[in-house]
């Protein structure tokens, strides 16, 4: 089958590979130049599959309200964001329920032990190496951090992840060079996730679509699909090319690709930000950097190093323009960073970056048929898109080819938006 993908992100490039393993002639069309060149450029260095869950957490009403007043560290609101996005921060709100949360977080986590499974099959079998380093510690600052935690605890014991909760004594242990002074209640281990560079893995298993047969177009940008049999793609340059399959995976640009065959997603681009700097080496002495992944839980921030830099990632502005990112982000980020590893970088030389994650008020992505004929969609993974790819790729692929999906999709199609 013909097959043309849209979007050569994390999410488009696993689709691609795991499609071209079922035989078909995959072209990918791409708007940038490379692979990996926009919201999978400087994500979190992290694979936390463990730690995935919906945006709409309880106490959502509280959380935007510290936004509002400038008081939360990792959530913030660009001028005139929550009127401006009243419709999606409702609905957002009514899914951080507890009931209808419990099934959101559950159906990403559902998905993301999957994609954990299948990122570590592609690793072995095509001996990848993307900085990858095992283990993470989530870092609870508080007992209030901790009482936060808990839902997550439980649904992790629910479900046989592979997790501890440890003192603080532990968790210095296991992580010697972290900042002594710096409060901390306790941390979950979870030594089934840990590092890895998202953009590095991306542009390593475009190699292996390739040699599979994929073909990459860049600086193709597709200005609207049309169902049917073939489904049509149109580009901007006025070219219009046929494919017996069109799979959307476009990042920002998924909603109004998918307007046009009359699937509404309620895609919001929340802006997340990273800093990468070169690790501080001292003469004679180890660099005092993470041995594994680190996430402060209380700012949804992530640390770790990744070769020889250590990068700092999160925050979420919504309503935030494309750009580099603001003041207040970076602050957030650096502040975190000092708390723990304050001779960890050498950050006049850091690249500071900014990039949008679409999110669905629920949180899981929207994954499978659109409900136009020969439109797939495979898009909405926010901020978890690393976590949740390989797993979200394999799944389309072999729905595309007539077969079974492997896991339970409830809550995780695109049909409960249309």
């Amino acid at each position: 089958m013909r097959v043309a993908v849209i979007g050569a992100g994390i999410v488009g490039v696993t689709t691609a590979y795991e499609l071209a393993l079922q035989g078909h002639a995959v072209t990918v069309l791409e708007r940038r130049d490379s692979v990996a060149a926009e919201g999978s450029f400087a994500p979190g260095g992290i694979v936390a599959p463990a730690w995935v869950a919906p945006w709409a957490m309880p106490g959502l009403p509280a959380r935007l309200l510290r936004a509002l007043l400038g008081r939360s560290g990792g959530l913030r609101l660009g001028p005139g964001a929550a009127l401006a996005q009243a419709p999606w921060l409702w609905r957002a709100w009514r899914a951080s329920r507890p009931g209808p949360q419990d099934a959101h977080r559950l159906a990403m986590w559902r998905l993301a032990q999957f994609s954990r499974e299948r990122l570590l099959e592609l690793t072995r079998r095509l001996e990848l190496d993307y900085e990858q380093e095992p283990g993470c510690l989530v870092l609870l600052r508080s007992g209030r951090d901790l009482d936060a935690a808990r839902p997550a605890l439980r649904l992790m014991r629910e479900q046989g992840v592979a997790h501890e909760l440890i003192d603080a004594s532990r968790c210095r242990q296991l992580e010697p060079a972290m900042a002594p002074a710096s409060p901390l209640h306790a941390a979950v281990h979870l030594p089934q996730d840990g590092v890895g560079n998202c953009r590095q893995f991306a542009h390593l298993l475009k190699a292996e679509a390739q040699k599979r047969g994929v073909q990459f177009r860049f600086q193709a940008t597709v200005q609207a699909v049309q169902a049917g049999r073939p489904a049509q793609v149109r580009l901007v340059d006025g070219q219009t090319q046929a494919y017996e399959a069109v799979v959307v995976c476009a990042g920002a640009g998924a909603g109004a690709l998918l307007r046009g065959v009359g699937l509404r997603l309620p895609l919001l681009a929340w802006q997340g930000s990273s800093v990468t700097a070169p690790v501080r080496h001292f003469d004679g002495q180890l660099p005092q950097v993470p041995r594994a992944a680190l996430i402060d839980a209380r700012y949804g921030v992530t640390l770790a190093r990744l070769g020889d830099r250590i990068r700092v990632a999160g925050t979420a502005t919504l309503g935030g323009a494309s750009g580099p990112p603001s003041p207040q982000a970076l602050r957030t980020l650096y502040a975190v960073l000092d708390d723990w590893y304050p001779s960890a970088a050498r950050t006049q030389a850091a690249q500071h970056w900014q990039g949008a994650s679409p999110t669905l008020p629920d949180g899981p992505p929207a994954l499978g048929a659109s409900g136009a004929e020969g439109v797939w969609v495979n898009a909405g993974h926010g901020e978890h898109g690393w976590a949740l790819a390989c797993g979200s790729a394999c799944v389309l692929a072999e729905q595309i080819s007539g077969r079974a999906a492997p896991l339970d999709l409830a809550g995780l199609t695109a049909e409960r938006w249309r």
